[in-house]
């Protein structure tokens, strides 16, 4: 469940869900959707899944893994003054919001979430690096909330990029590469497996 940062390479065969799927020889399905929101408004689009909560499907689930918020400061706030939207998607200590109480609401099904945070910017021509500190400070949030739940596992990914190394994004130096997206479903499956 999530936004493009699962959903890129979903096409082609090499989004995240399926480097996990190949990862773990175990089938994985993906409800993630390009420009989702944790906040969304509108009703239609939202339960076709623009509103991350509404791509949950009801099912014995040993795991979800998750991912969100990124396309609510971009698009919600511009990557400026974000403060007031960071605080609806979680509090500063992690535990109210609309991210705590999603992954409640997952976590009450018997399932682990493993949260997965975005890529950072390689410092080179991409349109996000002004949202860099806000990210830091959501995921900084996201993490605080994992730490508080054994089942909720938060995997961070902010040292995936190297400075000016743009092989982790497609040309709009935004979404994963397909390079990308099999390395975070593999980090994805390590903690699956460990």
């Amino acid at each position: 469940m999530g936004d493009s940062l699962l959903s890129s390479n979903a096409f082609s065969g090499h989004s995240v869900s399926d480097a996990v799927e190949e990862s773990l020889g175990e089938t994985v399905l993906d409800r993630s959707v390009m420009g989702a929101s944790v906040l969304y408004g509108l009703p239609i689009s939202g339960a076709m899944g623009m509103k991350i909560e509404k791509q949950y499907t009801p099912g014995k689930w040993d795991w979800i893994i998750l991912n969100g918020g990124g396309n609510d400061l971009l698009f919600g706030c511009g990557c400026g003054q974000c403060t007031r939207k960071i605080n609806r998607l979680i509090s500063e200590g992690g535990e109210y919001g609309a991210i705590p109480g999603l992954v409640a609401y997952l976590r009450n099904t018997g399932a682990k979430v493993i949260y997965v945070g975005y890529l950072r910017s390689p410092g080179v021509g991409s349109p996000i690096e002004s949202c860099k500190n806000d990210g830091d400070e959501l995921e900084g949030r996201i993490a605080k909330m994992a730490a508080a739940d054994s089942g909720v596992y938060f995997l961070s990914l902010t040292e995936m990029v190297p400075y000016g190394d743009r092989s982790f994004h497609k040309a709009d130096m935004i979404h994963p590469s397909v390079k990308a997206s099999k390395e975070i479903g593999q980090r994805i499956a390590k903690i699956i497996n460990q």
